[in-house]
């Protein structure tokens, strides 16, 4: 998919195995050849040539000695820290994240700025500030970087090798990802792959935040995108956009407008923000409009969470009013897809049960049963940071499949 983070990939007999054992060896390292054999379920003379070939690489090192049941202590094998690198950016709708992680996808340093409000060139200019100074905070060898993955808020077509912008207020314009990837490329002389924000985030909270056993799940990124993962594999779509859980309503019409309202999008923060400022300006009772001190552009969505959580009626309202709606997109999809977690992120989780309880509330009252009975709806669990650890996790992938 042209340099596309999300490609269809039939992994050779090696490559499976090599992502089988090294991720086996991320998620429980220092692990014994023996207990990477027992979980892979690869006899131990296949994990220990692979291991093996590993440390070669300096991709895996050998770490003291486990406690022995009996006859030789078993050495311990874990992720090279000190060897290999990655850069995972969230290019958002309203900020830019730059986070590098070693191989076992702990953050070592982050760099959070506003997002450019111009063209796409200024937003990549910006990432590309980023990159510079996440490397010179992390004190990492340039050459110890062996990739960078990127998840960008819009609708991906990975046959033209575009991304276009879905924010009436930049224009809605579309830019060619492929000059990005390609910018980056030279820029930095490091593998670049490109994805969808929403989905890039699902696959950083399936790799990191759950039990490797769960396969099935949806990542909510606010209600504008939605992130999707299918037996333990991203689902991207014919082109890279699956996951848009708002309609196109430019050539919708007035009425069809309003018939289908619940799928017209609340923007990146669910309305939230917007109703809260509707509340200050027609002068209803608030502690929001003590809260931004009469300033209506410094009301954001943490601002409501806390004059809910200290009782304003107000906030709560608004927070039940978005909760209930998003409520209504997750059901169907929930009877659509059948999922083990919703997450619900895009920055919706810091109002924790002000917001997920009105959301489970609207799921029992609107999906079956049976899916509704399986389903655990949650908080992110990386929060803002879901899309550029994710875009690291992909390239971390990348990286043991080609080991």
């Amino acid at each position: 998919m042209k340099g596309a983070v999300f490609k269809d990939q039939i992994l050779s007999d090696r490559e499976r195995k090599n992502l089988d054992i090294l991720e086996v060896i991320r998620r429980y390292g220092p692990v014994t050849r023996t207990e990477v054999s027992r979980i892979t379920k690869y006899n131990i003379v296949t994990v220990s040539n692979y291991v093996n070939n590993y440390i070669k690489k300096d991709l895996v090192i050998e770490k003291g000695l486990d406690i022995s049941s009996g006859g030789r202590k078993p050495t311990l094998v874990e992720l090279n820290s000190r060897n290999c690198f990655v850069i995972g950016i969230d290019i958002g709708p309203e900020y830019i994240i730059a986070a590098l992680t070693d191989l076992s996808l702990n953050m070592i340093t982050k760099v959070k700025k506003p997002r450019p409000s111009d063209s796409m060139e200024e937003v990549i200019s910006k990432s590309i500030e980023l990159i510079y100074e996440v490397i010179e905070r992390g004190q990492v060898e340039a050459k110890k970087i062996r990739g960078l993955g990127l998840g960008l808020s819009g609708i991906i077509d990975a046959k033209a090798g575009t991304v276009r912008d879905t924010d009436p207020k930049r224009g809605k314009t579309a830019a060619s990802y492929i000059s990005i990837k390609n910018l980056i490329e030279r820029e930095f002389g490091i593998p670049t792959f490109v994805g969808n924000d929403a989905t890039v985030a699902a696959f950083g909270e399936k790799r990191i935040g759950l039990d490797a056993e769960i396969e099935n799940v949806l990542y909510m990124f606010s209600d504008v995108g939605c992130g999707i993962i299918i037996k333990g594999e991203i689902y991207a779509g014919a082109g890279g956009s699956a996951g848009e859980v708002q309609l196109n309503f430019e050539n919708a019409g007035e009425e069809l407008t309003r018939e289908l309202g619940l799928f017209r999008p609340g923007s990146i923060n669910l309305g939230i923000v917007q109703a809260a400022q509707e509340a200050v300006k027609t002068g209803r009772q608030t502690l929001i409009k003590e809260l931004c001190q009469d300033d209506l552009a410094k009301i954001d969505v943490p601002m409501v969470v806390e004059a809910a959580r200290q009782n304003d009626e107000a906030a709560i309202e608004i927070l039940e009013k978005a909760g209930l709606n998003l409520g209504v997109r997750i059901a169907y999809l929930i009877n659509l897809f059948n999922p083990e977690i919703v997450i619900i992120g895009g920055g919706m989780e810091l109002a924790g049960d002000l917001i997920l309880e009105p959301i489970k509330r609207m799921v029992r009252r609107l999906a079956f049963e049976e899916p509704a009975s399986m389903v655990k709806i949650i908080p992110s669990r990386l929060g803002e940071n879901s899309v550029c650890l994710g875009a690291a996790s992909l390239v971390i992938r990348e990286i043991f499949i080609h080991a």
